[in-house]
């Protein structure tokens, strides 16, 4: 009995997915007949028998490669429907990373995700828990008299994203608010008065935000990571300086996200520590 519900279930999806698959493409059943080279009523059994029988597989499979779909993907078998040479040729894309604020790509990339969690590791500290001021002084000599346009147009993006219901983990290495704390390195020229007032802010989103907003602090000496951002199950991107590795096969997603859990799991810091650390920093600041 079971056995016979499954494949009712399956056929069911088989039909539902293939009626999806001629609405997308706007192809009615006599055009899809004549491109696989059947009669349309082959296809409207296909697409009207309410029982447990699927299609050949000869026929499964030229619907697919007419459709531009996976067969897998019609039978039940795969979560996406795009067909394999589809998923091998964008399953790596390298495409230019400028330096700026949000840019279009990155925010098409949380559009796409959002309700899904959305995890981490910034090259600095995160543009969108960054005070004006910050903005400004990072981005000015890059965007000249444009950074206050730029800065204005990205905050609605910002509040998009906050607004998204997608969940954040975020984690940074301690040494990158250290540094930012004592002015060095990165930061050496950076006012006290513009630190002071980016830890408030931290420390007000850092309360504010829980548990939507996670971060995590981790010690660099015993664990590294390139900048990393993971869009749920759908998309992992490798940050590299003037390019975004964007990765949307399972495995590599996987195996970034393992890389990320293990971030979390061995963090100095965890997001409930989080803001009794960045009071400690403000004492820092001269």
């Amino acid at each position: 009995m079971l056995e016979i519900v499954d494949k009712r279930l399956r056929a069911a999806q088989f039909r539902t997915r293939l009626a999806r698959a001629m609405r997308d493409q706007n192809m009615s059943q006599s055009a899809l007949a004549r491109l696989i080279g059947t009669d349309r009523s082959t296809i409207s059994q296909a697409l009207n028998d309410d029982g447990a029988r699927l299609p050949g597989a000869q026929v499964v499979g030229a619907c697919a490669q007419a459709l531009g779909i996976s067969a897998d993907w019609l039978l039940g078998l795969s979560d996406r429907p795009e067909s394999a040479a589809a998923l091998t040729a964008a399953a790596l894309t390298l495409t230019e990373a400028p330096r700026a604020l949000i840019d279009e790509r990155i925010f098409s990339w949380h559009q796409e995700a959002a309700g899904y969690k959305i995890r981490h590791v910034p090259a600095g500290l995160p543009d969108m828990l960054k005070t004006q001021d910050m903005l400004e002084w990072e981005y000015r000599p890059h965007l000249g008299r444009t950074t206050t346009q730029a800065i204005n147009a990205s905050r609605d993006r910002l509040n998009w994203m906050r607004s998204a219901q997608s969940d954040y983990e975020i984690a940074l290495p301690i040494y990158e608010l250290h540094s930012f704390a004592t002015g060095t390195g990165y930061y050496a020229d950076l006012p006290a008065d513009i630190r002071h007032q980016q830890l408030d802010q931290l420390l007000d989103l850092s309360n504010q935000l829980y548990p939507r907003l996670r971060l995590y602090l981790f010690d660099q000496r015993k664990l590294y990571s390139a900048p990393i951002t993971l869009f749920g199950p759908l998309l992992a991107v490798i940050y590299t300086g003037g390019h975004y590795m964007a990765f949307r096969d399972r495995e590599r997603i996987e195996t970034l996200s393992l890389h990320f859990d293990t971030l979390i799991r061995q963090a100095s810091f965890t997001a409930r520590d989080f803001p009794h650390h960045l009071d400690s920093l403000r004492t820092l600041v001269a």
